[in-house]
């Protein structure tokens, strides 16, 4: 995805991150798309998903079916 597409995004820094900033965001599309980059390296992009897959993930993630 080109950066200007990503330039509306309005980004949210994971809760979870340290100090460090070793951690994602997470950015939400005019699209409904949601985008996710490296919060140490915003340079290399994102990643984007559709609505209906980001919420599988999140679903997915909140009833622990994907434990690390």
């Amino acid at each position: 995805m080109s950066s200007d597409a990503l330039d509306g995004a309005v980004w949210h820094k994971s809760t979870h991150s340290g100090s460090d900033n070793g951690c994602v965001e997470r950015g939400r599309l005019s699209s409904g798309r949601q985008a996710v980059r490296d919060t140490k390296d915003r340079s290399r992009g994102a990643a984007v998903f559709e609505p209906a897959s980001w919420q599988a993930f999140v679903n997915a993630v909140n009833s622990g079916a994907l434990s690390a």
